[in-house]
Formats: structure tokens, C-alpha cells, sequence
């Protein structure tokens, strides 16, 4: 424990930012880093629990308490190979992960919780600073090849620990760049391409090889994977979008939002956009959904000039605080102000998009909306709603994004070519544990087999495959699953 009273003396900080008005001039990164005698009070924090929460919070089962003592004795080296050994890529987690070990700090109990994203966030870039973060080099090949299909943080994850073990690992991408949502889906204000290149090459140092515009199941064969490689890994990700069936649907102006999306991160890394451009210059912009997808959408909307910004969600405004329904260590839905937000847009609750309304040419107008009353459930939590009469009206609108999530991967193309069993939600199926699908060789991991879910689960769920692959090949695994890392250490 690096301070015994470091949580009396000190409170809870975040570092600056660049003021609202002058970021929303450009796709850049805007939170500032801590200096060093911030970040050691915000490592004194941490108490160094008897049971530490925050590991069960984390789905990586981050070493937590171990790595804030390090960065409050100012060991960067030691805090650096605590948190790789359970992480390979801090430095997205420590962007755009919700820190859910943090809903699970138990000085969060009465107090704001250890900043332990940020701390994660300067670990990692202090230590590439310092030159600690370098290829890791693989002495022995097992001669084993492994295709690892999908360069989101799942693939990644999963290509990093089999490369690790010793197998030749090659990372097919349908995109022109690795990366995944990482790249083509989170705005650069929040994560920096260059961020993803720094680790790619890194990755490439270590032999992965990346073949991009390589979608497999349309011009990469699938048998040629299946010939050709011991093991295949599928990490697609969840990229169906929830769509949202009300009339008008077709009008030009309505869009998904990972459309508007991926088109500006092509923009901001100067690669051509293939279809019509959407822009939000000048629009009345109506985004509809209220989670992380939402509000990148509106922060987008913003920096290209949009005449308004409104966003819906049809759930009902959370609370502030945890409530009897959310205890702690629980990771709680609470009313989250982001960034995007803080830059200006109107957020409308209990609010239902019942119509697209367009002109004559067929370009959208306008919404017609109706606000609604929510029914709690027996567990408090909102169950069913009602539209409140009289309240049904139009709003002005030319450009409306769908941010409603995904619902499975793209079945279409590899899934049905290889004939791989999918469960009832139409994601391919795959249990927790083995990782492995109805078809030889074949495993899966990220998105593709648990849904929609955050970036810290599907490097975990990547990490956990690769076990079970290696497993698979060499009858028994040297990679440390998440449980024996903790172990391990502590």
C-alpha cells in the first residue's frame, strides 16, 4: 500500500481538458495527461483492500492494487509489466473502457473511486516514453499457424497471446487498415489512430503478419483457411445494427450511425470514402440512442457544424446515484454526462420516434415523436411504457442516425459458409469456457460469441481463447489464464 491515509488526504481528480470551444475545431485527443505528483496522490488513493473489488469489476482481472503501489513509488517499469501481464493494450482500455473496476472500488462506497482508467492511461504511455514497451521476442515456434479473422481488440488479443505461445499467427481484415471498431467507429477525439498504428507495428515486430482487404467467406475462400491453418480464431465483432422499422424509414437522411461514423475516421485519416457522403454541416441532427455510440455521434455532429443536435433515448432519464437496484460493487446505469454532451446538444428522455416525415423529393423533414410513461417491473427497473397522450408532435430534422446497438454478426458470407452453430440471439455459439464452435478447429471470441459488449471484454475473451487454442494444439497451455495471472502476482 503506497500511502496507509492517501484516501483521507486526497480527493478524486481527472486531468484538464482543452475548453469545449476549441476542441469541437478538431478530431484531435483533448485530455490532457496528469504530471507526475498528481498521478502519485491519485495512486495514494487506492487502500490496497483486503478483497480488492476492483478485480472482480475488471473482466481482465487487472492486478489493480499492485500496479497504483508501483506508480505511487514512481517504479513505472514494475507498474508497467503488472498491468501487461493481464492487458495488452492499456492504452485503448485506458481511453475508452467505462472502468467498471471502478464501480467496484470500495473506496467508492462513500467516497469518488480511485481514478484507476486514467492511472492504467499513464502507465501505458509513460512506459512507452521510457522505451519499456518493446517487441517481445519468440525464441521457439511451435510451427503451428493459426488465422485469426476480425482485427478488433478480440483478434488482437487472441493473435497477441497465440503469437506469444509460438505460433504463426496471420490477422485477417475485410477493412483497408487493423483495427476494427477501434479504428473505423470511434471518433479520433477519443482515440487516436495513431495509438492503434503504435501498437500494430509493435504487433508486426513480433512476426503477426496483417492482411488487410481481406474479407473472408467473399474474396479470402474459407476452405483456404481451413486447408491452410491448424486453428481459426473468429472475431468478427457484433456488427448487425438495430434498425429502427417506423415510416419513412427510406428517406435520404435517415442512417445508421456506424455509417456517419467510420465515413469521418476515413475523412481524418485522408483514405477515400466509397459511397455518399453524410454530413451533418448546417443539419437539424436528431440522434436516436442514448449510449456511447450516441453520444460519439453527437461530439461528430458537433466538429462538422451541425445547426442543432438533439439525442433521444427511450428509456427513461437514470438516476444520479446508486439506488436499492444497483448496489455496490455492481456496475450501476447512472446518468452519464461525456464529453460529447458537455460540447452542446438537448438530450430528450422517454421519448418514442414514431414517424421519418419527408418532402417532396423525398429527403427527411422532420420526426414525429410522442413522449412516454415507463412502468416499473418487480425489480424497480423499467418494465413497459405507455405513449402520453396528447404529446405526439414533430420535430425538425435532416439528418437522423440510428445508434440503437447491434443485434449479431454478419451471418451472410463466413458464419453460413462454414456452417457454424449459432445461438437464439444469432451470435455463434460457443461456450465461456472452451471458446470452441460445432466445427473442428474452428473457436471463437469478442462480439461474435457474447454480443455487444465493451472493449475491456473482448480483449479478455481474446485472451482466453488463445489459451484454449493453444491448448487445443499443444495439449496443454503456458498462457496464464486471467484467475493464475491474479494469482500469480498476488
Amino acid at each position: 500500500m503506497g500511502k496507509p491515509t492517501g484516501f483521507i488526504e486526497y480527493t478524486r481528480q481527472t486531468p484538464n481538458k482543452e475548453k469545449a470551444d476549441t476542441r469541437i475545431q478538431h478530431y484531435r485527443e483533448f485530455v490532457q495527461l496528469f504530471e507526475k505528483p498528481q498521478l502519485n496522490e491519485q495512486a495514494a488513493r487506492c487502500m490496497n483492500c483486503g478483497v480488492p473489488f476492483c478485480h472482480h469489476g475488471c473482466p481482465l482481472g487487472n492486478i489493480i492494487p499492485e500496479f497504483n503501489d508501483a506508480v505511487y513509488r514512481s517504479d513505472w517499469k514494475e507498474a508497467y509489466e503488472i498491468l501487461a501481464s493481464t492487458n495488452n493494450f492499456p492504452e485503448f482500455t485506458g481511453r475508452i473502457c467505462p472502468a467498471p473496476c471502478e464501480s467496484a472500488c470500495v473506496l467508492g462506497i462513500n467516497q469518488p473511486p480511485v481514478a484507476i482508467e486514467e492511472i492504467e492511461k499513464h502507465i501505458i504511455e509513460i512506459a512507452f516514453q521510457e522505451g519499456y514497451v518493446q517487441p517481445r521476442k519468440v525464441f521457439v515456434r511451435t510451427g503451428k499457424k493459426v488465422a485469426v479473422v476480425g482485427s478488433g481488440p478480440a483478434g488482437l488479443a487472441a493473435a497477441a497471446q497465440l503469437n506469444s505461445a509460438g505460433h504463426s499467427v496471420t490477422v485477417f481484415e475485410r477493412d483497408d487498415a487493423p483495427g476494427g471498431l477501434l479504428r473505423y467507429g470511434i471518433p479520433d477525439f477519443k482515440l487516436e489512430k495513431s495509438v492503434i498504428d503504435r501498437r500494430i507495428q509493435l504487433m508486426e515486430a513480433e512476426g503477426i503478419t496483417f492482411r488487410c482487404n481481406a474479407n473472408v467467406g467473399e474474396n479470402i475462400p474459407v476452405n483456404d483457411l481451413l486447408r491452410e491453418f491448424q486453428a481459426v480464431v473468429l472475431a468478427g465483432g457484433s456488427t448487425i445494427p438495430r434498425d429502427l422499422e417506423a415510416p419513412g424509414r427510406s428517406l435520404d437522411g435517415v442512417h445508421f450511425a456506424m455509417d456517419f461514423l467510420k465515413q469521418q475516421n476515413k475523412r481524418v485519416s485522408e483514405r477515400p470514402v466509397s459511397t455518399t457522403d453524410i454530413l451533418a454541416t448546417g443539419k437539424n441532427v436528431v440522434v436516436i440512442g442514448g449510449g456511447d455510440t450516441g453520444s460519439d455521434c453527437v461530439g461528430t455532429s458537433k466538429r462538422q457544424g451541425a445547426a442543432s443536435i438533439t439525442q433521444f433515448e427511450l428509456l427513461p432519464v437514470p438516476p444520479k446515484e446508486r439506488t436499492a437496484n444497483m448496489p455496490w460493487p455492481t456496475y450501476p446505469m447512472l446518468l452519464k454526462t461525456s464529453t460529447s454532451h458537455e460540447e452542446g446538444c438537448m438530450r430528450q428522455w422517454a421519448i418514442l420516434t414514431k414517424a421519418f416525415l419527408g418532402d417532396a423529393k423525398g429527403k427527411l423533414r422532420a420526426l414525429r415523436v410522442v413522449d412516454l410513461e415507463w412502468k416499473a417491473g418487480p425489480d424497480g427497473r423499467p418494465a413497459r411504457f405507455e405513449e402520453i397522450e396528447g404529446t405526439e408532435r414533430e420535430i425538425p430534422c435532416e439528418l437522423a442516425l440510428l445508434a440503437m446497438g447491434f443485434l449479431h454478426p454478419q451471418q451472410k458470407g463466413l458464419l453460413q459458409e462454414l456452417d457454424v452453430e449459432l445461438d437464439e440471439r444469432g451470435n455463434v455459439r460457443a461456450t465461456e469456457k472452451a471458446f470452441k464452435t460445432n466445427i473442428a478447429k474452428v473457436f471463437t471470441a469478442g462480439d461474435m460469441r457474447r454480443g455487444q459488449s465493451l472493449v475491456v471484454w473482448a480483449i479478455s475473451e481474446g485472451r482466453e481463447c488463445a489459451r484454449q487454442v493453444d491448448e487445443y494444439l499443444m495439449g496443454s497451455s503456458l498462457l496464464e489464464s486471467k484467475d493464475e495471472a491474479l494469482v500469480a502476482r498476488v
